[in-house]
Order: structure tokens, then sequence, then C-alpha cells
């Protein structure tokens, strides 16, 4: 078995929320220094940010949570299923504020500081709205999957989950992402600034 894979689902899920956590705290601050004039990259770190967003938590991470862990923990109780609901409609949802933004961003982009105050409350919302999401799987659902899944749920999870490639973590990314994370990293604003 590969190192990667080897790596539990819980580790690896936590591992992405944090690194989600902080693309979507640097668009706060980048939205912060756009205002203050302090900042002329700051639509395309943000358009490099919903990039990243889009193409790994809403394309690999969230399927996966629905495919493996959400699917087994309503095999195993029945205690969950409003909770399970929710994250669905939420995963559908994150979807469609990342469309927003974008189209936030481009608003913003044709017409300037008149469309920055959108922006910001979009950005704003969504961060918020992904904090929630996340305290969700991570108070309420983990624990619960900690106690209601079997060893060999728990093989499957981990193997799938072990084989996630977030484009951030390795130096081998396909589709020029290394590039975009490098973008990010060296344009990203101090969060002291």
């Amino acid at each position: 078995m590969e190192p990667a894979t080897r790596r539990s689902a819980i580790q690896v899920i936590l591992s992405e929320h944090r690194r989600l956590r902080s693309v979507v705290n640097g668009m706060l601050r980048v939205i912060d220094r756009i205002a203050s004039n302090a900042d002329s990259s700051g639509p395309i770190l943000i358009r490099a940010m919903l990039y990243y967003i889009h193409e790994f938590p809403e394309q690999i991470h969230h399927p996966k949570e629905e495919c493996y862990l959400l699917a087994r923990l309503r095999e195993r109780t029945d205690e969950l299923d409003a909770t399970i609901e929710e994250l669905g409609h939420q995963h559908e949802e994150g979807e469609q504020r990342i469309q927003a933004l974008e189209r936030a961003l481009t608003r913003f982009e044709l017409e300037g500081a008149s469309a920055l105050s959108a922006l910001r409350s979009d950005v704003t919302a969504y961060a918020d709205f992904y904090a929630k999401h996340q305290q969700l799987e991570e108070t309420i659902i983990l624990p619960r999957a900690q106690r209601y899944l079997t060893v060999a749920d728990w093989v499957e999870i981990d193997e799938a989950f072990g084989a996630n490639r977030d484009p951030f973590e390795s130096l081998e990314c396909e589709d020029n992402l290394d590039d975009l994370y490098a973008l990010i990293v060296q344009t990203m604003p101090d969060a002291r600034s």
C-alpha cells in the first residue's frame, strides 16, 4: 500500500478542511487589501482561490464525503439522517455560492469600486457558510462515524480518502496546479498585514 493511502480518512478530511479554511481566510484578507487599495493583484488571486475551491473541495472532497463517509453512516444508523441530508444540501449550496462569488468578482473586475461591497458581502457570507459547514462535519459527523462505522467501513473510507491528492500538497501537480499554488502563496497577503 502506498504511504498516502495509509493516512486515515479523518486525518485527510481535517487536513483538507484546514487548507480550505486557509484559502477562505485568505480571500477575506485579499478583500480587505483591495478595499484599502493595497493589492492590485487581488482579483487574480481571488480567482485562483475560487478555482482551487471549485477544483478540489467541490469536485473531489465533497463527493467522496457523500459517496463513502455519509453513505456508510446512513447504512449504520438513522440517527444522522437529517444531518446528512442537511450536509448534502450544503454541498449543493456551496457550489452555487462559488458560482455567485465568481460572478461578483467578474462584476468587480468590470465595474471597479462600486461592486466591491457586494463582493465583500459574498466572500464574508461564504466564509460564514463554510465555517458552519465544517463545524457540522467535525463536531457531529466525524465523532458519530467513529462510533458507528465498522473496521471494514473504515478500510474502504480510508482508502478512498487516502487517494485524495490535494493539488497544493504535492510538487507533482497536474494541469499547472503547482503554478496556481505558487501564485497564491507568493501573492497572498500576510495575515498580519
